[in-house]
């Protein structure tokens, strides 16, 4: 483990160069999963997951969880209906809401199979949970968990997404989101307005932070954020807020996963001094020329295709493509 990690990884950020190139892979699901299995390499059998960063040489990016939320009336209660899945039953004094969980074999991901949103009056109802919260720092955690990762990566986390984003993902879905939009539209913007509200508590909390670099955990995906969602209900949100955590000191960077092909030529316009999961073909619909021509100086998290890592593409395959993606960096 290289104890420079932690200061290359803000040197890129701050537009300096590291010295060397950093490998920030993400590779806790991979280890976690054969863990479980019993089947990591023998060599690794006994291995934590610190130690399967230091063999691979690489910088871990999420390694801390200090930011923290509860309900100051809400109660919360959940059930679990199986081994893999879980009803959770919002209470407050205005009425309850109630999602489904689903978890993965390994429970590791987990995905709505029922979200909390489903009526004019679910609503009201969030509202009142959106303003029922009170947000914290832990900063206690924040120091343990930096001195257990040590110089092996800048801290830093992701949070809450922007409210439309938040509906689409994690509240009530796209495809009743979007029909809802149309029945509803009145709903959707009283609803917006109130979360955006309510992110105050948080963003003050962040600005606040000793942190460095924000990661706006989004998910953007094309076909679900089309050029007109972007511009019209995305980016005012993000450059309120980016500028917000710019004037605390702040670095951010925001997860684009998905399709990119209608939204590549906005990116320049972005706030953001970074993308993160920038996927290009074979597995996204962008090669690494046009990524490259899109992100002008932004910083350029990830960039090799996951696929390449599997058996059913060669190792040169995967090393042509790193050997790229570094040329492509000192150009």
């Amino acid at each position: 483990m290289s104890p420079d990690f932690a200061q290359a990884n803000l040197a890129i950020f701050q537009g300096r160069d590291p010295g060397f190139v950093l490998w920030q892979p993400r590779l806790e699901f991979w280890y976690s999963v054969n863990k479980k299995r019993g089947t990591l390499p023998p060599h690794l059998k006994d291995a934590s997951l610190l130690d399967l960063y230091d063999y691979c040489h690489a910088s871990i990016r999420y390694f801390v969880h200090p930011l923290k939320m509860r309900y100051r009336t809400v109660e919360i209660v959940e059930e679990w209906l199986d081994d893999k899945h879980i009803r959770r039953i919002y209470r407050t004094p205005v009425g309850a809401l109630t999602e489904m969980l689903g978890y993965d074999e390994w429970g590791l991901s987990r995905y709505h199979t029922e979200y909390r949103l489903k009526t004019v009056e679910d609503f009201r109802v969030c509202e009142y949970l959106l303003q029922d919260e009170e947000w914290r720092w832990d900063q206690a955690g924040y120091e343990r968990d930096i001195a257990a990762v040590g110089g092996r990566g800048a801290p830093q986390f992701y949070f809450r997404r922007s409210p439309i984003q938040g509906l689409y993902i994690e509240n009530m879905g796209f495809e009743n989101t979007v029909l809802f939009s149309f029945d509803h539209p009145e709903v959707i913007a009283r609803f917006v307005e109130v979360a955006r509200a309510a992110d105050d508590a948080m963003y003050d909390v962040l600005c606040q932070s000793p942190i460095a670099i924000l990661n706006f955990g989004e998910n953007i995906d094309a076909f679900m954020d089309p050029p007109p969602t972007w511009r019209k209900l995305l980016m005012p949100y993000w450059e309120k807020r980016v500028a917000q955590l710019q004037a605390a000191g702040k670095m951010t960077h925001i997860h684009i996963d998905g399709a990119m092909q209608p939204l590549i030529k906005l990116i320049r316009e972005s706030p953001f001094d970074a993308i993160e999961a920038c996927t290009p073909v074979p597995q996204g619909d962008v090669t690494l020329e046009e990524i490259k021509e899109a992100l002008g100086d932004k910083v350029l998290l990830d960039g090799i295709p996951a696929v390449y890592f599997l058996a059913m593409y060669p190792l040169e395959t995967l090393l042509e493509c790193t050997r790229r993606v570094v040329e492509f960096t000192r150009a």
